[in-house]
């Protein structure tokens, strides 16, 4: 069965740097679109990121744009999300997507495989 594992999260200030990390266990989901998006408590999950299969057209939510950058490494199929000038509001469980096909989405329904989650907390 397809994986996505995430990594990097964890406790952090307000205005701090963090970087999340995503693996894919087939080596065929490296091609496809993939994205991140998040859950904070209380909350419906949220678009957050998402890139093309071959790095293009990376799409971000506005309340991130500017502070977060999507990346991925193909041939380690790794996803990456750098994430900037943290604030508490970002705080929430990070989730890493793929979808088969090369066009990012900011629609999780578009979406067929998904990680477990991995917490960020950012503290003021």
């Amino acid at each position: 069965q397809v994986q996505l594992v995430e990594s990097g999260g964890g406790l952090v200030q307000s205005g701090d740097s963090l970087t999340l990390s995503c693996t894919a266990s087939e080596f065929t989901l490296s091609r496809y679109a993939k994205g991140w998006f998040r859950q904070a408590p209380g909350k419906e999950r949220e678009f957050v990121a998402s890139i093309g299969g071959i790095s293009a057209w990376p799409l971000y939510a506005d309340s991130v744009k500017g502070r977060f950058t999507i990346s991925r490494d193909n041939a380690r199929n790794t996803l990456t999300l750098q994430m900037n000038s943290l604030k508490p509001e970002d705080t929430a469980v990070y989730y890493c997507a793929a979808r088969k096909t090369y066009t990012p989405s900011t629609l999780q329904d578009d979406y067929e495989t998904w990680g477990q989650g991995t917490q960020v907390t950012v503290s003021s």
